[in-house]
């Protein structure tokens, strides 16, 4: 299942949620799908910030060093 299918699933058993109780398998599906979902957006955000770079405006590098270190310890693997 693709990630927009996954969301748009998401949806459909939220908005029956609003209407109607969810059976015993949907409420299991749901939460299934909702730390998919999380799980995806936290591993999107973490490779986006671990490649960053911050620099100043005088144009200087100004990374934290955790995160400098983050990203070589990624080079290396």
């Amino acid at each position: 299942m693709t990630f927009e299918e996954k969301l748009a699933r998401i949806n459909e058993l939220a908005h029956k949620e609003k209407k109607e109780e969810l059976t015993k398998e949907e409420k299991q599906e749901q939460q299934q799908l909702r730390q998919d979902y999380l799980q995806n957006l936290r591993k999107s955000f973490s490779n986006q910030i671990e490649t960053l770079t911050v620099i100043d405006p005088e144009g200087k590098d100004v990374t934290p060093e955790k995160l400098k270190e983050i990203q070589k310890r990624n080079k290396s693997n």
